[in-house]
Formats: structure tokens, sequence, C-alpha cells
């Protein structure tokens, strides 16, 4: 393959690189790589991708760049409040390399387009931050034999493997056959994160896909990598292959794409109410339970009047000494500590039990601060 002189001088490094050199750096401009998500972990993915001449990188994520995002997404900047992440993310990378081919997907992955999606290209990096999308992109990418580079970040540790069925690999389902329920596990916006953390881990994953995309090396296939920042440590973790995993055990009976998006909604799986519709309800005598299953010091700074403060924590201990013969309505943060204590309340035999959908952010957002109490 030709090299113009700009891509002869942009990547002299690699060409005078044992293990890349002018083949490999042909093989980088051939190849096709869609990164999911332009968040913490798609952002400096797909810069080191893009720096690095692949030749066609896709860019799929459906949500608006928001303020909250740059401390850590550094695809975006503060121009691209409220723009689509793949129009950010596109005009960035283009600024970083014009000799390559940026696709902008601006669209939520589901099981109806996620094949046709992955069927254009080599490799997949997942850089999601749900469980749904994350299924999705595990199930999809095995089904049509690309190579996955999955990322997770929390709080102040990350963790990286490789999922590929052309090597001696488990799938994501051999490490975790169904998703948890809604709100089981906090997302950035209940339990935070280290803003450079995802830039590690991010880098990680995208210095994986090259080697994938190279054939140089030990992929990380049958290995997790974990990341301790506040001990500054990594550890390796080996996977094995279940072989009674549904995908790809010996008897698989996944066989296409399932929408876990609906399987997983919380807004499916538990009785939501907006919070304008709760702010009639509490208007009106609200003669129940509403539940704030926050931590003490959020409950302090802000709540709604009325609340009874139960952290979620707590909420399994003291299951037994509350009335289940009332109605409900439970909200935290943004909706997810909620969702898990709806679930957990539900299980435990209440039946009139409704989550708070985003929670107190979206009753500021939507509504004001709440009176005082």
């Amino acid at each position: 393959m030709d090299f113009t002189d700009r891509e002869q001088d942009r990547y002299s490094r690699h060409h005078c690189l044992p293990g890349v050199g002018t083949e490999g750096q042909a093989r980088l401009k051939e190849a096709a790589v869609l990164c999911i998500g332009a968040g913490g972990l798609g952002s400096p993915a797909a810069l080191y991708l893009a720096a690095a001449g692949v030749g066609r990188l896709g860019i799929v994520d459906a949500d608006a760049v928001e303020l909250s995002n740059l401390q850590r997404q550094i695809l975006h900047d503060e121009e691209s409040v409220g723009e689509p992440k793949t129009a950010s993310a596109a005009r960035r990378l283009t600024g970083l390399n014009r000799d390559i081919r940026i696709e902008p997907h601006p669209v939520r992955l589901t099981a109806a387009n996620v094949m046709d999606m992955f069927g254009n290209y080599d490799l997949v990096i997942d850089g999601s931050d749900n469980f749904p999308t994350r299924f999705l992109a595990n199930d999809a990418a095995w089904l049509a034999g690309k190579p996955l580079v999955a990322g997770a970040i929390f709080q102040f540790e990350g963790q990286l493997t490789v999922f590929d069925r052309g090597r001696d690999s488990p799938c994501y389902r051999c490490l975790l056959p169904e998703p948890p329920p809604p709100g089981a596990v906090p997302g950035c916006d209940e339990a935070g994160v280290l803003g450079a953390l995802p830039g590690v881990i991010g880098t990680l994953q995208a210095m994986e896909a090259l080697k994938l995309l190279l054939g140089h090396g030990t992929p990380l296939t049958g290995r997790m990598l974990h990341y301790d920042a506040t001990a500054a440590r990594f550890r390796e973790l080996e996977l094995q292959p279940d072989p009674a995993c549904p995908l790809c055990g010996s008897h698989p009976t996944i066989t296409a794409p399932v929408d876990y998006e609906a399987h997983c909604s919380s807004a499916d799986a538990l009785d939501e109410i907006a919070v304008a519709d709760l702010q009639a309800i509490l208007e009106a005598d609200f003669e129940g339970v509403l539940l704030d299953v926050r931590q003490p010091e959020e409950h302090a700074a802000v709540r709604l009047p009325g609340s009874t403060l139960l952290p979620l924590g707590e909420l399994p201990a003291r299951l037994d000494s509350l009335p289940a013969d009332v109605p409900y309505l439970v909200y935290c943060k943004s909706g997810q500590r909620s969702a898990s204590a709806v679930a957990l309340l539900r299980e435990a035999g209440f039946s009139d039990v409704r989550n708070v959908r985003g929670g107190i952010t979206s009753w500021i957002r939507e509504l004001g601060p709440p009176p005082a109490a």
C-alpha cells in the first residue's frame, strides 16, 4: 500500500518500529474499528486509534454532551455542550487526523441494528456504561465473530479484557451469566469516578485493539487486567470459559441478539413515576411512605418534604419493621439506588411500590429546588 508524504511523516515512528513497520501501518490503514460510546472510555480509545491511523473509525452514541461529562470525556470541550457526542467526536477526531474516515452513528445500539453495524467493522471496542449495552455487545460480537475489547470503570478502579471466539477465550456471559437487576450497580452519576481513570483504561483498550489489528504480541484473551488507582497497582486475573454458557458453551441457546434494553429497563421491570406526577400526589396529601434511600448527608443537604430516610444498605435488615399495607414511593439521587430498593421491597412482598424516575436530580431540573422540609 502506498502512503502519501504526509502519511509517511505522520506515521514515521510506526514505520521504524519493529512489529509494525510499513506493513503493519498498511494493516491499520485498511482496518475498521467501531467504538461503542464517546464517553470516558471511548474518548481516549478513539483518540489513539485515530492518531495511529486506523483507516475507518465508527463512533456509536445517542447522547448529547453535558457539562458534567467534561471532567473525563476528553473528546469534547465546553463548546460541545448540548451537541450530539458523535458530532463533537467526529470534529475532534477529524481535526486530529483528516487522512482517516470517521463514521458517526448517533443512535442507540439495539438488537435490531447491532448485527448490521458490527458486520461493517473488524473489531469492536466497548466503552459503554450500562449492562444492557455490554450484554448486547458481547452477544453480537461473539455471534459475528468480531473481537471485543471490553473495559469498565468504577470510582478508583478499572478493568479490561478481550473476548474473541477466534481464540481460546471466554465471553462476558462466562463471567456474568445475566444482567443484574436495575439499580443493583450504581453508575458514575451516583458512585463517582476519578477523571483520569477512564483515560488509563481507554488507552489500554486502544493498545489491545492495535495489537489485534497488527497481529503483534499477546492479547488479553482469557485474562482480565484490573487497575487499582488508589494503590497504583495492576493485577491480572485468569478467566475460564464456562461449558454451560448459553452463548459460547457446548450447547448454546442464544443464537441471536436479545433486546436487553427492554429486558433490563427499570421502567419495564419496575413501576415508575415521573417527578411531575409525584408532585401532584404529594400535594394531594399522599397517604403512604415517601422513602429516601440515599445517605444521611445527602438527605440533610436536600430532600423532599415528608420523606423518610432509610439508606439502601440498611433496607434489607429493616424490611420487617416497615408497614406492608401502604403504598411506597421511593427516590434517591437519580433513580438507580431507588430502583434497587423497589426490587428489594417487591421481593419481600410489598405490592404497591413505585420508583421515582430520575430521582431528586430530575425534581430539581424540572421543578426547581424542593420546598424546605
